[in-house]
């Protein structure tokens, strides 16, 4: 029996868990851009419902192509010295997607910070 395997299996309200990383609650704005569309430029916004170092579950404005890649940026609520507040960005591959969200594993992320002009944008 794999120790590590039954960790990440624990039953999580009555389903089981599947995760190897842990996911946190955080509800911020987020904008995404599919990559790889063929037919149509999708973008969008919309809030982020929880995020780990694996991945993100975010809401759409509608269902996104599974398997594509997508690029998402979220305004992350910490700021760098307390003072400049930062930009999470990250790409990833869409593994679920449903009308109104859809869940990203992330493949590679940076912290960027925003502007003065966004950063008053996104307080107001």
């Amino acid at each position: 029996m794999d120790i590590g395997t039954e960790v990440n299996s624990a039953r999580v309200g009555g389903l089981l868990e599947r995760r190897g990383t842990n996911r946190f609650p955080l509800k911020e704005d987020v904008r995404y851009r599919v990559v790889q569309s063929k037919t149509q430029q999708v973008t969008g916004s919309g809030t982020t419902l929880n995020i780990g170092s694996g991945g993100i579950l975010f809401t759409t404005e509608e269902r996104l192509p599974l398997g594509r890649m997508v690029e998402l940026s979220v305004n992350w609520p910490a700021r760098l010295d307390g003072t400049c507040p930062l930009q999470f960005v990250a790409t990833g591959r869409v593994v679920r997607a449903e009308v109104d969200r859809a869940a990203v594993r992330i493949e590679r992320y940076e912290f960027k910070t925003r502007g003065a002009k966004a950063a008053a944008q996104a307080g107001s």
